[in-house]
């Protein structure tokens, strides 16, 4: 699915908003409608133009600590880099890297990265797939908000959440209370 850098967020509809997994129980959901504009990073696909370069370490050191720390709209579906020339290997398991490659080459979700105020970059959890292996190097303004963004600084409603924006009247649907 190919967005270009930069462009509003469109791969979700608004209405539905933006759904925030806790990293550590995975079972506690998030739901942000509206609170925030997204603009959309690091959608790439074969056959569509996209910026290569080298990426500091910090940058691909924090990158990766944002997608180890946050997931954003899990889906059930996989979605497999077609950047790869070679399709995945049904006999390991998808999250595991292939060889050659320092991260997995498919994932199920986005993260989100604070940028100016009231506005998200919405990226797929495949951008350290395509940064560590690939070398997209994504715009500079969104370099500059993984480097800057505290991954210590949370909701007050929702601390066990890596976003700092998610507003107090957020819907929660806790499932351990279930």
């Amino acid at each position: 699915m190919f967005y270009a850098d930069l462009s509003p967020y469109a791969y979700l509809p608004a209405e539905d908003g933006d759904v925030f997994t806790e990293a550590g129980a995975g079972l506690r959901f998030v739901t942000v409608r509206n609170a925030y504009r997204r603009l959309n990073i690091g959608w790439l696909e074969s056959g569509q133009p996209w910026t290569k370069g080298p990426a500091s370490a910090d940058f691909v050191s924090k990158l990766l600590a944002v997608l180890d720390g946050q997931g954003v709209n899990q889906a059930l579906g996989l979605h497999e880099c077609d950047l790869c020339p070679v399709p995945l290997d049904s006999a390991r398991p998808w999250y595991e890297p292939r060889p050659g490659h320092r991260r997995a080459s498919a994932a199920t979700g986005e993260i989100r990265v604070p940028g100016a105020p009231g506005t998200a970059y919405a990226a797929p959890q495949l951008i350290g797939h395509y940064v560590a292996d690939h070398r997209y190097l994504p715009p500079r303004e969104f370099v500059d908000a993984v480097l800057a963004f505290d991954l210590q600084d949370r909701s007050a409603a929702y601390p066990a959440i890596a976003f700092p924006w998610i507003p107090d009247d957020a819907e929660l649907y806790d499932a351990l209370a279930e």
